[in-house]
């Protein structure tokens, strides 16, 4: 997990963090915008960009001028200078990546997002989680210091139990931008998520965004979940939701593998690396007890999973020949290591061999014939063949 830094427009220095997928090879990249005043480091920040890169994504996730390690102070921001952080992040990215296809932002970052996305033309797709469908509902946090501000020109305001200098140029920039007239021509698919009993922002918000969009659109609940998805789950969920939706309008940055698979891993992740098969993705792990994240199935987990599923493949294409009324097939492997000595049939006389067991499972009103018949069958499933076969193995070291 990278940090990072680069400067705005304005010559401050900003800084965040590049979660990068298993393997450090992603798909497509992505910025992740927090929500006001949270900085990059908030839980929900950390949780959604981690979770998205393991989806996939290189996530960007920096801190807005004047928050977190970021220089500046922010009593001189304002909606209009995230906006141009956005952008100065985009083209940090695009240098030393590649150009965003994918904004995510949280809260007030969402209306940035939305905002901010007809200067990026390589943004493809853009979601949002809790979103003000207008810069100025943050006024409403403000309560009766919004007066005084704006009598006073500025004044010290109470945020989420911390002390910000608020300027009467954030009120009237924030009044000033109409995002209606822009996500009417934002041509980009949107993905609104909203939890439907938001205390600081209202579901109302949701919907005057969907309702404002032009297809392609969708909206997702996030059902009791909090404004900043202190949950993990909830987190978890919202990345989850947001890669499966984004998929379908991004075009991968990465070849697709050759025949068989690719894998990557990166030595700081420890076990953990992605797998590539033609056009399918997941990552392998090992469990915590091994000293992994358990993430994903260890390799023994995805040679047992390799057999099970020719297993059942081999099985149901016999029954759909034959038209038996064969409802389901259940396989379940174990593998462990034994004693030669006690393998009658292994030509190996010591030390030990692997031991691959299917426990196959057959649904359906069959004849006691026609179960043995395909638990013959079962044995014609090719992996199968080919753990029992000799096998040739041959490596190359690729410069």
């Amino acid at each position: 997990m990278p940090a990072i830094e680069f400067q705005s427009r304005n010559g401050l220095t900003l800084k965040g963090t590049i979660e990068l997928p298993p393997g450090g090879i992603w798909r497509a990249t992505a910025i992740f915008a927090h929500c006001f005043t949270c900085g990059s480091q908030v839980r929900a920040a950390r949780t959604i960009t981690s979770a998205l890169a393991g989806t996939g994504f290189a996530v960007l996730r920096f801190d807005f001028t004047g928050l977190g390690e970021s220089e500046g102070e922010f009593a001189d921001t304002n909606f209009s200078s995230n906006l141009d952080d956005l952008e100065d992040a985009a083209a940090w990215l695009t240098e030393h990546y590649a150009a965003p296809q994918l904004l995510l932002g949280h809260s007030l970052g969402g209306s940035a997002a939305l905002a901010v996305a007809e200067r990026l033309d390589s943004v493809r797709a853009v979601a949002t989680i809790g979103a003000p469908a207008s810069p100025d509902h943050i006024l409403k946090q403000f309560g009766t210091d919004l007066e005084r501000i704006e009598e006073s020109g500025s004044a010290e305001v109470d945020l989420a139990g911390r002390p910000f200098r608020i300027r009467k140029d954030f009120i009237d920039d924030a009044r000033s931008h109409d995002l209606t007239e822009r996500l009417h021509k934002l041509r980009r698919a949107l993905l609104v998520m909203h939890a439907p009993h938001d205390r600081t922002v209202g579901i109302d918000n949701a919907e005057q965004i969907y309702t404002a969009a032009l297809h392609p659109k969708s909206f997702i609940s996030l059902d009791d979940a909090d404004h900043l998805l202190s949950r993990r789950s909830d987190a978890q969920y919202a990345a989850q939701v947001v890669s499966a939706w984004a998929a379908r309008f991004l075009e991968p940055e990465t070849t697709p593998a050759p025949e068989g698979a690719r894998v990557t891993g990166r030595t700081e992740d420890g076990f953990l690396c992605r797998v590539q098969a033609g056009p399918h993705e997941m990552v392998a792990d090992e469990p915590k007890n091994n000293g992994g994240t358990n993430r994903g199935p260890d390799p023994y987990g995805l040679l047992a999973s390799s057999l099970g599923a020719c297993t059942v493949m081999t099985i149901n294409m016999y029954a759909r020949h034959k038209e038996l009324p064969v409802e389901r097939v259940t396989c379940e492997v174990t593998h462990r290591k034994v004693h030669a000595e006690d393998c009658e049939e292994c030509e190996t006389k010591s030390g030990k061999v692997d031991e691959l067991v299917r426990h196959i499972t057959i649904e359906g009103d069959l004849t006691d014939e026609q179960r043995q018949r395909m638990l013959q069958i079962a044995g014609r499933c090719p992996v199968h063949q080919t753990l029992k076969n000799e096998i040739r193995m041959h490596d190359e070291l690729v410069e």
